[in-house]
Order: structure tokens, then C-alpha cells, then sequence
């Protein structure tokens, strides 16, 4: 057990240390959902010694947001660490779920490709507003090497831009540098060691994410990953090997922009949240 934990712990710190992700005088906010991969980055940053806060945006979906809610303020008050809460009704009136349900009644939009945008839109408002140098998230390898497959898949290799150990082809005062920790460990890894630690957290999915594209590409690589335990991180791998040349092709054409409505950062003279928002209340 121990040994597992020590090794698991290594890996973190040697994938902060490669990729750069964290300087010392980095102030950090964790992007915290109250599951087991964004509590174990909001747990080792802090034991690792950075200046941490945690970040949970409460969806309000029901119990389940309840639940994350409950478990990552306990988790945070164990451990000294301060948390800000973003309420969605608050920000926007109402919950996702209304936004989404408003949204679908007009267009054929995923469950998670409508959270997913108005999450990022958030985390990045409320990181700057907080003085974050740097926004942690808990993605790991399965998390990536999916992704990768998807936007493969999508046709669309501008979509593979904001993947990496660090995010961020353009440097800009109103975009909080985004870092994944976790970037090398599977997820098995992060379920035992969560486990192994106690962590107070919920490992039920998101009530919401059905029938999501990224639940088919992870049945295959499950699949797949019978025959060949190494798949994920070969598809991982190989990316990083080929992101600097695909970063490089469109960091001469790309300029971030400001929202017309809302000011945030984007690549379009109207962000992906404002548009999302105009469909609802439409």
C-alpha cells in the first residue's frame, strides 16, 4: 500500500517537474466537482506545498450536486484549505439542467458539450477574478487519450488545441492558465488511491451524462485495452509528440479576441457560452 502510494505520488511530481506546470510563486486554484480526481489534485498540490484554493462550481443537479458539495466542504475544512463556492443560479438564474433542457428544445446539443462550455466559461471568469496564476483540473490519461479520440473522429484537429499537460497556445492577460497534475495516471489508479486515502468523495457519474459520445470511445478503448495495456498511454504519448507541431500551425493564424457580450476571452467575436445563452433565450 504504501509503496503504491509513494510510486503514484512520484509520478505527480515528476510530470509537474517535466512539463513545468508550477513555479513557486504560482498561486493555484484547483477546479474542484467533488470526485475522486480533482480532490486527489487539490490534495497533493497542497501536501506537495503550493498556494491552493479550491474552486466548485454547484451545478445544482439535484442530490448528486449536493452530495459533491457536502463532500468537498468537509474535504476542505479537514484540510485547511479555502473554498470558493460559484452558484449557477447566482451566475445565470437557474440551474444547468434548465439552461440545458431550454437549449435542447431549440437544437440537437449534447448533455456534456453544453455543461462542458459553460463550466470552462466559469472556471476561467472566476480563476482571474481570484488572482489564479494557474487552473488546476483532474484530468487524467483516460481523460485525455478519449479525448483525443473524439476530436480525431470530429475531423476537426483545432479541437486537440487546448489538450496537453498545460493549456494555452496564446498568451493572455484574461486566460488563467490551465494545468493537468494528473495528466499521466489512469484512472484505476486514481480510484485505489483515492480509496486508500479515504477521501470523502462520490465515484457515481454525473446523472446526466447520457448517451455521450465519449461513453462509446470509452467502452472501446476498454475494449481494446484487453489486447494492449499500454493503448492509452501510446495515444497520449504519441500526441504530445505531434501537439507542438499542430500548436505551431495555428499560432500563426489564431488571435484571441474579447467577447463582444460578455468580455471573456475567445477565439470568435462571440464566445461558445454567449451563443448558448442567446439560443436559450431566444
Amino acid at each position: 500500500m504504501k509503496g503504491f502510494i509513494n510510486q503514484f505520488e512520484d509520478k505527480v511530481k515528476s510530470t509537474i517537474r517535466k512539463y513545468t506546470l508550477i513555479d513557486k510563486n504560482d498561486r493555484i486554484i484547483v477546479a474542484c466537482s467533488g470526485g475522486k480526481d480533482s480532490t486527489t489534485t487539490l490534495y497533493l498540490l497542497n501536501k506537495f506545498g503550493y498556494h491552493v484554493e479550491a474552486l466548485i462550481i454547484d451545478l445544482l443537479i439535484g442530490n448528486w450536486s449536493k452530495k459533491n458539495l457536502e463532500n468537498i466542504k468537509q474535504f476542505c475544512k479537514d484540510h485547511r484549505i479555502k473554498l470558493r463556492v460559484v452558484n449557477m443560479r447566482k451566475e445565470f438564474g437557474c440551474s444547468i439542467c434548465y439552461i440545458r433542457s431550454g437549449i435542447q428544445s431549440k437544437t440537437k446539443l449534447k448533455n456534456c458539450m453544453i455543461c462542458g462550455v459553460i463550466k470552462r466559461w466559469l472556471l476561467n471568469k472566476k480563476a482571474r477574478e481570484l488572482g489564479a496564476t494557474k487552473l488546476a483540473t483532474g484530468h487524467n490519461l483516460d481523460d485525455e487519450a478519449e479525448t483525443i479520440l473524439m476530436n480525431l473522429f470530429k475531423g476537426n484537429p483545432k479541437l486537440s488545441l487546448g489538450l496537453g499537460p498545460k493549456i494555452g497556445i496564446i498568451s493572455d492577460k484574461k486566460f488563467v492558465t490551465r494545468i493537468k497534475p494528473l495528466y499521466f495516471c489512469t484512472n484505476e489508479e486514481l480510484k485505489s488511491y483515492s480509496r486508500l486515502m479515504n477521501f470523502p468523495v462520490l465515484y457515481d457519474p454525473c446523472p446526466c451524462s447520457i448517451g455521450a459520445f465519449r461513453g462509446e470511445i470509452r467502452k472501446g478503448l476498454a475494449r481494446l485495452e484487453k489486447q494492449n495495456l499500454e493503448i492509452k498511454t501510446n495515444i497520449v504519448k504519441n500526441f504530445l509528440k505531434l501537439i507542438s507541431i499542430l500548436k505551431e500551425n495555428y499560432k500563426l493564424n489564431e488571435k484571441l479576441k474579447y467577447c463582444n457580450n460578455c468580455g471573456e476571452p475567445t477565439r470568435n467575436d462571440v464566445c461558445k457560452t454567449c451563443e448558448l445563452i442567446k439560443i436559450l433565450r431566444c
